[in-house]
């Protein structure tokens, strides 16, 4: 998912995700978004609910945008520590 957030406060917004255990990765980036965060959930029902009860109404948050990986392959390819 990629997050904008109100300026100033991504550190406080990626605090606030780290305690969410389906959310696996939380990074900083630059340009159009503030944080790129990686989540798992067994079904869509499950990550629908993530999203709108879980991360969304984190304060702080202005917009998100979720895309999702249909199939992982046998490379892995990513950012961050343990790729």
């Amino acid at each position: 998912m990629l997050l904008n957030v109100e300026l100033g406060s991504e550190r406080e917004v990626q605090d606030s995700l780290k305690e969410i255990p389906e959310v696996k990765e939380v990074h900083k980036i630059y340009g159009v978004y503030d944080l790129i965060i990686c989540v798992e959930a067994e079904t869509m029902e499950d990550l629908k609910d993530l999203v709108e009860h879980r991360v969304r109404v984190i304060g702080k948050i202005r917009s998100t945008l979720t895309m999702i990986c249909i199939k992982e392959g046998d490379v892995q390819v990513g950012i961050g520590k343990g790729f």
